[in-house]
Parts: structure tokens; C-alpha cells; sequence
């Protein structure tokens, strides 16, 4: 009873410090890091989601050597990301980037992406072939 009682516990405090760290990105590997930015962008809230991946790919272009990008992001949270990716378009902007000319600021730059985002799901339009008969789909295995 006594060591059921004792896995029981540490059972239970490996399981806290391996949730503890769930808002974290784990850069281990680039294999981990894509799983922890996976992981935690589909539990952001909509307006972080954009401002998150903006952040995530500009420090990726920012820090080309795959060490260097693991050690930068290991450890990272959303919110310090988010602060990362700020900080560079700030940098970029000054340096004369001209992509980041026709923003004035970083809210505009990731209001701007979140419509472009919203405006992209709205366009999909249905396959003409799902009118003419919508209960068959076995035009869409052909392609495989």
C-alpha cells in the first residue's frame, strides 16, 4: 500500500511538470519546435494566432543557422514571441525594408494579415462537380 501511495505521488508530480510547460515552445529539435508551435497556435485565441505566426516566421527568416533559431526559440512562450517578432519589425522598418514600408505600425501590419486570412476562407468556393451531384465524391479520389 505504502509504494502504491509513493508511484501515485510521483506519478502525479512528473504529470504537473510535464503540463506545466504546454505554453512553452520546445526547441529540442526542429521536429519539437513544430509540434509546440502547432500545439499551442490551435489554443491561441484568433487575434494572437496571426500575430504569433507573423512573429514565429519572421525570427525563422531572421535566424537562417538551425541551432541558433532552436537556442533563440527554446523556451519561448506566445507572449515573448510576440515580443520577439515586434522588436524586429521595428528593426526592419528602420533599416528600410520595403515590405515593412507600408505599415505604420505593427497592429496595422497584423490587422492587415488578419483580413487577408478572414477574406481567404470567405473566397473558397464549391467544386462545380459537387452541384451537378453532391452525393457522390468519387471525382475527388481521381486525382490521387
Amino acid at each position: 500500500m505504502k509504494i502504491s501511495s509513493i508511484i501515485l505521488v510521483l506519478l502525479a508530480c512528473a504529470f504537473l511538470f510535464g503540463c506545466n510547460k504546454s505554453q512553452q515552445i520546445n526547441g529540442s529539435t526542429l521536429k519539437t519546435v513544430n509540434r509546440s508551435i502547432t500545439h499551442i497556435k490551435d489554443r491561441l485565441p484568433l487575434d494572437q494566432r496571426v500575430e504569433f505566426e507573423v512573429s514565429y516566421w519572421t525570427l525563422r527568416d531572421e535566424i537562417r543557422n538551425n541551432k541558433e533559431f532552436l537556442d533563440a526559440i527554446d523556451g519561448k512562450t506566445p507572449e515573448q514571441l510576440i515580443e520577439v517578432g515586434k522588436e524586429l519589425f521595428l528593426k526592419r522598418k528602420a533599416s528600410g525594408n520595403k515590405d515593412y514600408q507600408e505599415f505604420t505600425n505593427w497592429d496595422q501590419m497584423i490587422a492587415q494579415y488578419t483580413q487577408e486570412r478572414i477574406d481567404q476562407n470567405r473566397k473558397k468556393t464549391p467544386d462545380a462537380r459537387d452541384k451537378k451531384n453532391p452525393h457522390s465524391v468519387t471525382y475527388k479520389m481521381d486525382g490521387l
